[in-house]
């Protein structure tokens, strides 16, 4: 599992940008005044989403507007993985799921060809567009091997496939998101295999039900 630590080098200041703050202000509002603590999570990720990462002084800034100690907030974006307490690439932040199912199916080959392309894992890359780490489970165990690139699902993963992903984020392009064998969630290869007579399940060969079975009203 990945590591958080706070970055060596760090903004000499951070200052919620208007859209963010309203945000901010609406999450708040969400709990009584003596619990807005309750709100840190929502506004760690709405600062994130506004920098890319949580610098010390946003961690700082959110502590002060929730009325917290700096500890409690730092608590909390260290224990979470999900934030970023370093600098990420602005073009791709890519999340590889090495947990066994996804490493069964090649999950190694796709690791590899981050490293070729983008440098160390958990590294931002040389020219500062691109960061990629291994992380756990992702929850698409049956469209493996698969990764996270910025906020979206890449599903079915090769090798081959994840250096033209990469390639394409590094022209400017917006890859589609999904599997990459053109299957629907995680139905099987080809489409599904069960229930594929709509009449199963949209309730056109439903019978009418005269009367409901034991509803006779109960008497004494």
């Amino acid at each position: 599992m990945s590591v958080r630590r706070l970055a060596k080098e760090q903004p000499a200041s951070f200052a919620f940008s208007k859209a963010t703050k309203i945000k901010c202000d609406w999450w708040i509002a969400k709990y009584p005044e003596n619990r807005r603590q309750s709100a840190v999570i929502p506004i760690l990720w709405l600062v994130q989403k506004q920098e890319g990462w949580v610098s010390e002084p946003a961690i700082r800034a959110i502590a002060e507007l929730l009325g917290m100690p700096f500890i409690r907030v730092l608590e909390v974006a260290t224990f979470y993985t999900m934030f970023m307490l370093e600098p990420v690439g602005s073009a791709a932040l890519i999340q590889v799921c090495g947990t066994t199912p996804c490493m069964l199916r090649g999950a190694g080959d796709l690791m590899d060809v981050c490293k070729k392309k983008i440098g160390p894992k958990q590294t931002l890359s040389a020219d500062g567009r691109f960061t990629w780490e291994e992380v756990e489970c992702l929850g698409a165990c049956a469209n493996a091997p698969m990764a996270m690139i910025n906020d979206y699902y890449f599903e079915d993963l090769t090798a081959e496939n994840m250096a033209q992903i990469i390639d394409d984020f590094a022209a400017g392009k917006k890859p589609k998101p999904g599997s990459r064998v053109g299957r629907a969630s995680s139905e099987p290869e080809g489409g599904a295999l069960t229930l594929t007579d709509a009449k199963l399940y949209d309730g056109s060969a439903a019978k009418p039900i005269k009367k409901l079975p034991n509803s006779d009203p109960v008497t004494a």
